[in-house]
């Protein structure tokens, strides 16, 4: 079993280099950040009750520029997106990040991806809302052909290029474990289908199962046993993270506050002896 925290980094929280490190000394290991290019004006959530965005998701720090400071202060913890929105971000140059961050992390990375839930932040960066996962689809592809092949080339829909160079490699072969932050009843089949892993969020509301990921998989010739099944956002308590255990889990990641290190730290610290109670 895998424990770890994910935080809305930005300017008013804790410093995630020093959040890092305390996450590393606590023996846990992941750390996760997530991403907004921006939130438009006109924004509304289905997410929360009046609507209103809170103020973490105005003042996110990019996920990269994070990852990559963590990474000089750290040795053992996973490094993650969650998640990177594919939708908004160019996958040529994206691939280079990622490949990056993988290299300078020693493979610590791991990617988690979605295509975003706000339309108008999404349609900003020109992709239409009703394709986002198309376009997403068709980038994770496009960037494993960039991260794989010495003259990667690829003909598609929403992505295109002729052959070129493209370095660094990532050091995690074929690229980072690649995971997908959706709950819908569309997500197993993306899993199965270009993905090595499945970041739901705890307690949302979707149609997706684990029962459903295991049918896409043996539909698309995949190895279930290969995935990982990580919980995000998950519960304090030690007996429901038993529970989920049991339903596959192996990589439990706790929401910390977007708040200073008195708020953190001793949220950081139940997370740790959750952690230690389950491995005893």
């Amino acid at each position: 079993m895998k424990f770890g925290a994910i935080i809305f980094a930005t300017d008013k929280s804790i410093q995630p280099i020093e959040l890092a490190k305390e996450i590393e000394g606590r023996g846990l290991d992941s750390f996760f950040v997530p991403e907004h290019t921006h939130i438009p004006t006109d924004t509304s959530s289905p997410f929360f009750p009046d609507g209103k965005v809170p103020d973490m998701y105005l003042r996110t720090y990019d996920p990269f520029v994070v990852l990559g400071a963590c990474a000089a202060v750290t040795e053992k913890i996973n490094l993650g997106t969650g998640i990177c929105l594919v939708s908004q971000r160019h996958p040529i140059t994206l691939a280079k990040e990622v490949a990056t961050i993988d290299r300078l992390s020693d493979g610590r990375f791991i990617f988690g991806i979605g295509a975003g839930w706000n339309q108008p932040e999404v349609e900003n960066h020109g992709v239409p809302f009703a394709k986002r996962w198309a376009v997403t689809r068709e980038r994770i592809l496009a960037m494993k052909q960039i991260w794989t092949e010495e003259e990667p080339e690829f003909h598609g829909d929403y992505v295109n290029f002729d052959k070129m160079w493209s370095y660094p490699k990532p050091i995690q072969k074929g690229g980072p474990p690649i995971w997908i932050g959706s709950n819908s009843k569309y997500v197993p089949d993306r899993i199965a289908e270009y993905a090595d892993g499945w970041i739901p969020i705890g307690g949302r509301p979707g149609g997706g199962t684990v029962e459903g990921v295991k049918e896409a998989c043996s539909k698309r010739g995949r190895t279930y046993e290969d995935l990982t099944l990580a919980y995000f956002m998950a519960p304090l308590e030690e007996k429901m993270i038993r529970n989920h255990m049991e339903e596959g889990y192996s990589h439990f990641v706790f929401a910390l506050p977007s708040e200073g290190r008195d708020q953190v730290l001793p949220v950081l610290d139940n997370i740790e002896r959750i952690a230690n109670s389950i491995r005893s």
